[in-house]
């Protein structure tokens, strides 16, 4: 059956039109929203072209990307999740990490250069051949690779107070990162740890911002130095955690493992503007191309979900041209489930997200708001320009090889220059009838005890080989402050070594006990903990060595100040060590007068766990003194 009605011209008209509109819409989609039809690229761009300027640089790169590759480089992929390699050039991916712990199955500068190498080629045979940034947690030196100087945490180098120091370990820091290929490295922390509850207090240099803005910014330019051989070459630096990180409240944390990490920062904006901002800012001028946002949450908020402080204050307000990167799965700790945290984490300003596993899902996420209007495509065209912008800036489009090998790789030059952080690090806190140094000038029997004596893993801390570190000589790189006594020392003094300080009672006493103890490793709320001292074993070993030694020096090996009030008065010297990294040498070279004491609290040491937190402005909870003030220190 058929029914028929008379079609006028007009409405043939009509139809044709909206049948164009559609075709139109259609193409216009096609071409946004599909990688199908690209661009087709010349065959020397001009974004390939050094002689331009960045911007211009960016423009022309921009204008040949589809949106999957725009959305692509968004995407900051662990190394272990990436399902085949070729998914590089497939889904543009614009940046790879190697999570702590996280290493090529032959952990060796060679091993390291192979796996990274890898990666870039395959980025490089790319449509586009946009190079990806391969990122590490070098916080202390490249200390994921076997024969890397391993320096002195950030707490340490708060201690020292010197800003070419700082600067110098982050340039040695660099060449050995290059060494390995790698281009991006997280760090340096501004965070400013007011509880020592806190496990994460040792990676931050201060409490005090302005010594942690001086410290931070030092530290990005020696990072970000060019290459000796004046290529445009650098490491990209990563000043974290924006921001607050370090005000958390004890119990606040959104994990239910941890007790404060990634908890709640409770100050007002005021206190965040005049006491947080200002580290950020100085990096920033000190040429800062990627920040990173915490994990902790500010009022109800996390961190990355937090628009007015990423886009309002630091892009607009503060004027930060770089790119902001969120940290380990961060973004989806934003309630409303893994779309609607992405949508709301790049609208609030985040350039990169960690994702740091489903980089298809994320793709297919923000394809799919875009396509929605949800996500604006001038915000994804933002996150982009600053991702390539800090890429550009870094040389790693005009590098091809970043293997820098040139023996900087554990150099002599660069361990002689941890030595001397760890010399300039030590804080001695007390000193009786002037114990320390000691004499050199005649012969004394010498007794070393406790857990951290022989044991580099134990004084190089966490985000050494693995997340949280590794107790022992396993791996047999670095000095032991053993090996640095006995080697210091020399022939003048008769050194004797037992663990528990468990000596003969039947020979005259020692002249001197040295008791090294302290901390074992941890990363993270994994190393919160509500009383932060030393434990029973400690204890014991001091005792037992009081009982076979004249005089008995602590040596303090901590990645925080601890609570020993009620012990101190019974120990002659104590010396905090924090966590030195490689080089025990430089503890031995303070206990030994080859260096003079010259390091001073970078933080308050409380006296009871009742003080804490502990204001900036070194208010105590209770109102009452500390053991000792910010910047104490005994010196000669």
């Amino acid at each position: 059956m058929c029914f028929c009605t008379k079609i006028t011209r007009t409405d043939r008209l009509v139809v044709v039109g909206i049948f164009c509109a559609l075709l139109i819409l259609a193409l216009v989609k096609l071409i946004l929203f599909s990688s199908e039809v690209p661009l087709n690229v010349p065959d020397n761009p001009r974004y390939q072209d050094a002689s331009l300027s960045t911007d211009e640089r960016v423009d022309n790169l921009l204008s040949y990307m589809t949106l999957e590759e725009k959305i692509g480089q968004m995407a900051l992929v662990e190394k272990n999740s990436v399902e085949e390699i070729e998914d590089i050039k497939t889904y543009a991916l614009g940046a790879i990490l190697s999570g702590a712990g996280s290493k090529p199955e032959e952990n060796t500068l060679a091993g390291w250069q192979k796996l990274v190498g890898n990666f870039k080629q395959t980025a490089r045979e790319s449509r586009l051949g946009i190079p990806i940034l391969y990122g590490v947690d070098a916080i202390h030196g490249h200390s994921n690779v076997p024969g890397a100087t391993v320096f002195p945490h950030a707490i340490g180098l708060g201690a020292t107070g010197d800003v070419k120091l700082i600067e110098a370990i982050a340039t040695a820091t660099a060449e050995e990162i290059r060494a390995t290929g790698i281009t991006w490295a997280y760090s340096p922390n501004l965070d400013l740890p007011r509880d020592i509850r806190w496990g994460r207090t040792y990676e931050a240099f201060s409490d005090d911002p302005e010594l942690t803005a001086t410290l931070g910014a030092a530290y990005v330019t020696g990072l970000q130095a060019e290459y000796k051989d004046g290529e445009k070459d650098f490491i990209l630096a990563t000043p974290k955690h924006y921001v607050g990180n370090g005000a958390m409240v004890w119990g606040s944390s959104s994990n239910e493992n941890f007790n404060i990490d990634q908890g709640t920062t409770e100050i007002n904006e005021e206190k965040l503007r005049t006491t947080y901002l200002p580290p950020f800012e100085k990096a920033i001028d000190a040429g800062a191309m990627s920040i990173m946002v915490g994990l902790n949450s500010w009022g109800d908020t996390k961190m990355s979900a937090q628009k007015y402080l990423i886009q309002d204050v630091l892009k607009d307000e503060v004027g930060f041209k770089g790119f902001i990167v969120s940290d380990w799965y961060g973004v989806y700790e934003i309630p409303g489930g893994n779309y609607q945290a992405t949508v709301t984490a790049i609208n609030a300003g985040v350039d990169m997200v960690m994702l740091p596993f489903d980089y298809k899902g994320f793709i297919e996420n923000v394809q799919k708001a875009v396509r929605r209007g949800e996500i604006k495509l001038e915000r994804i065209d933002d996150a982009v320009r600053r991702i390539l912008y800090a890429k550009f800036s870094a040389g790693i489009f005009d590098v091809t090889v970043h293997e820098k090998t040139d023996d900087s790789f554990g150099s002599l030059k660069h361990r002689k220059l941890a030595r001397d952080a760890v010399a300039q690090s030590l804080v001695l806190l007390k000193n009786e009838n002037n114990i320390l140094p000691v004499n050199n000038n005649r012969s004394q029997k010498i007794y070393v005890a406790g857990g951290a004596a022989d044991n580099i893993g134990k004084q190089s801390g966490a985000w050494t080989i693995e997340w949280q570190g590794v107790d022992g000589n396993w791996f047999n790189d670095g000095t032991s402050i053993l090996a640095g006594i006995k080697e210091v020392a020399g022939g003048t003094h008769t050194i004797e070594f037992q663990e528990q300080g468990i000596f003969s009672t039947s020979t005259p006493k020692a002249d001197i006990g040295i008791a090294v103890v302290g901390e074992s490793p941890y990363a993270e709320g994994w190393g919160d903990t509500a009383q932060p001292s030393l434990n029973e074993e400690d204890l014991s070993i001091i005792e037992n060595l009081k009982k076979v030694s004249e005089k008995v020096v602590v040596v303090l090996i901590t990645g925080r100040p601890l609570l020993i009030t009620d012990e101190i008065s019974d120990w002659d010297a104590v010396v905090v060590a924090w966590l030195p990294g490689s080089a025990g040498d430089g503890v031995a070279d303070g206990l030994f007068g080859k260096k003079p004491f010259t390091g001073r609290l970078p933080l308050p040491w409380p006296a009871s766990i009742a003080q804490v937190p502990i204001e900036t402005d070194g208010t105590t909870k209770d109102n009452s003194p500390p053991l000792f003030p910010r910047y104490f220190g005994v010196t000669e």
